[in-house]
């Protein structure tokens, strides 16, 4: 896909005056349904995105990076959601041999990087060729890294948008009260940001991900 600096500006200006529930609508006056990824992981919060494309265009695809290392709760909550909005979820999964592999070898220990990017980023390589733009519900203060994001930006040959990014996180927890939203069943366990179950315990923000590493990202949002 080809779009200018100038462009991605101009989005970015028009959509930063929006609420997200409105920026999710105009999004399809931008671009056509078959032009839209929307990617779930179906993880802490996920409900409040989910809410606004169900309440908007439930014709909308939800892709669910299925790693194989996924918390059983996490499936409930996908199975819930899916069941709760009507959701349209398609699974996508790594080539089998190499899943195996990073299981054989518990890459998430010794390389986590690569265990990431063969259970990941890899699965939505292809995908992300049939697609103009990539949906997303990062919020701005889960991460340094997050915090430098804008609504609307070209990352590896797609463009990025994330209608929660200045949601504040007492926005969101607001949000999913008042709309009787439900969390993720780890939140009250003390997981406030869920990954696979071999690289995430308990804890702030995303301090829960990869313990005791410098490691703050799956590598797909980079």
């Amino acid at each position: 896909m080809t779009i200018s600096p100038a462009c991605i500006d101009s989005l970015n200006t028009k959509y930063l005056k929006l609420s997200p529930i409105n920026r999710v609508r105009e999004l399809y006056k931008d671009f056509h349904i078959a032009d839209v990824m929307l990617t779930s992981s179906f993880a802490a919060t996920s409900a409040l995105l989910l809410k606004l494309f169900s309440d908007t265009n439930k014709n909308q695809t939800i892709y669910f990076i299925d790693t194989g290392y996924h918390f059983p709760e996490t499936l409930i909550y996908k199975q819930y959601l899916t069941q709760l909005y009507d959701l349209k979820v398609e699974d996508i999964k790594a080539d089998r041999a190499e899943h195996e592999k990073t299981t054989e070898n518990k890459t998430w220990k010794t390389d986590p990087n690569l265990c990431c990017s063969i259970n990941k980023v890899r699965p939505l390589d292809e995908l992300k060729q049939k697609h103009k733009v990539w949906v997303s519900g990062l919020m701005s203060w889960q991460s340094n890294h997050r915090n430098s994001m804008t609504i609307f930006e070209k990352r590896n040959g797609i463009l990025k948008f994330y209608p929660l990014l200045d949601v504040s996180q007492k926005e969101r927890d607001q949000f999913i009260t008042d709309h009787h939203l439900p969390f993720h069943p780890l939140v009250s366990k003390g997981y406030l940001s869920i990954g696979c179950s071999n690289c995430t315990v308990p804890g702030n923000g995303r301090d829960g991900r990869w313990n005791n590493s410098p490691k703050t990202e799956c590598g797909l949002h980079l």
